[in-house]
């Protein structure tokens, strides 16, 4: 293919994590060479006219583009619910597909994404069951396909760093932790009152699993029982969600992690989240500390009108997670862990479809599958294989959270499953 080769992108949703990062970070691949053409589909047209239209945007890659499906030029209240179905049976082989629906549509759509042999990234969690990831992560492998879990939190440089030295023996055994992730208030009137209802998820699964896949990622060790309590409230429409969660979970040395989660973040305070992780650890005769304070980080604005979604005036301005930023080309180019995460995977699918470029098909796919192993043995992008024990938390946190806070325990043997203490 030649160093010219481009790998087209379709990004399945087109809500707040497509506007906020997703298609900034491709917008940039694309006009640094890995990305080609773009599409974004999505149930109706609203969202698209508002990407298209997003001065920020505009600002930061003029000239640049997507494909809109379905068309802006459709009623915004007209509904395409298999469009994407369409799509990507339309799009070329082995490009690149990134899944940012919410995640009970998770399954269907990656699936769908394989049979029409795409490359994947989805939004975490991948799905829902562990079946489902052993099924996703067979039919990848089978085919030579890569899928990559945007756990984005694992290219943090802190975490990175933490993940190295902690390997190294520097801070001793992991025994007690606290992780906070409180998202804004706001959310509660976006399109999170339509499918972040009780029957399907809550904010422990939504964002909890961030942090129980670092504490993972940076140790090793695995959750083997949890408990999960929520708190339920309205949304403006009426549907009913768990809008806060508060999480305890065991690790397989006896550690625990205590996760504190919520769609509650005061609108008018000074970050645009609460999130922190904080681990105790021991060694001999001394103790060790692992402590990120991730929504300050040292920089403090006070602008002369509110900006940003909630219009506050004050802010902790975090310049690691996703900043638009000068550079030496036109417009504005992303930076920070978010846009590194969705880079990693993207560039991976371009580095595989490059290296195989001229095989014979059978050596091609020898050749895919080893770049894949690797990728799963390396463990910093998060893939089925490396990152399904968040699959097990997640079926184990739902089945806690409707028992009301009940310890559900994940057996990790040759054929992993979750059930309840009690039913022990």
């Amino acid at each position: 293919m030649g160093n010219d080769f481009k790998i087209d992108v379709t990004i399945i949703g087109g809500g707040m994590i497509t506007n906020d990062l997703i298609l900034p970070s491709v917008y940039h691949l694309q006009r640094i060479g890995i990305a080609g053409k773009i599409r974004v589909c999505a149930l109706n047209s609203g969202p698209l006219a508002e990407l298209k239209r997003n001065k920020e945007l505009l600002e930061a890659f003029p000239g640049q583009d997507f494909e809109a499906h379905p068309s802006i030029d459709n009623p915004a209240d007209r509904k395409f619910p298999d469009l994407f179905k369409k799509v990507l049976a339309e799009q070329k082989p082995r490009q690149a597909v990134i899944v940012a629906v919410p995640d009970q549509f998770h399954y269907d759509i990656v699936m769908e994404a394989l049979k029409c042999d795409q490359h994947v990234l989805c939004v975490k969690p991948l799905v829902l069951k562990y079946s489902q990831t052993l099924e996703i992560e067979k039919i990848a492998y089978e085919k030579g396909l890569f899928v990559g879990v945007e756990y984005h939190k694992r290219f943090d440089r802190r975490s990175l760093l933490a993940r190295r030295q902690y390997r190294q023996g520097h801070f001793g055994d992991f025994k007690m932790g606290e992780a906070k992730m409180i998202e804004p208030y706001y959310y509660r009137h976006s399109n999170f009152q339509n499918w972040f209802t009780v029957d399907q998820t809550d904010p422990f699964v939504y964002v909890g699993c961030h942090y129980v896949d670092l504490v993972y990622f940076i140790t090793g060790l695995k959750p083997v029982e949890l408990s999960v309590s929520g708190v339920k409230g309205k949304f403006p429409n009426g549907n009913e969600g768990y809008m806060w969660a508060n999480g305890r979970v065991r690790y397989e040395n006896g550690a625990i992690l205590s996760v504190i989660d919520g769609l509650g973040y005061p609108d008018a305070g000074a970050g645009s989240n609460d999130q922190c992780l904080v681990m105790y650890c021991e060694g001999k005769d001394k103790s060790g500390l692992i402590q990120h304070d991730d929504q300050y980080r040292g920089v403090r604005h006070c602008y002369l009108d509110g900006i940003g979604c909630a219009g506050s005036s004050y802010n902790y301005v975090s310049p690691d997670f996703y900043r638009l930023v000068p550079w030496e080309g036109t417009g504005f180019k992303p930076v920070g862990y978010g846009y590194d995460s969705v880079a990693a995977s993207i560039e991976m699918m371009h580095k595989i479809e490059n290296e195989v470029s001229g095989m014979n098909p059978s050596s091609a796919l020898k050749h895919r599958r080893q770049i894949i192993s690797e990728t799963d043995e390396r463990g910093i992008i998060a893939t089925p294989a490396n990152s399904c024990i968040n699959e097990l938390v997640v079926e184990a946190a739902r089945l806690s959270i409707v028992n009301d806070g009940e310890w559900a325990c994940i057996n990790h043997g040759d054929n992993p499953s979750v059930k309840l203490r009690k039913s022990k």
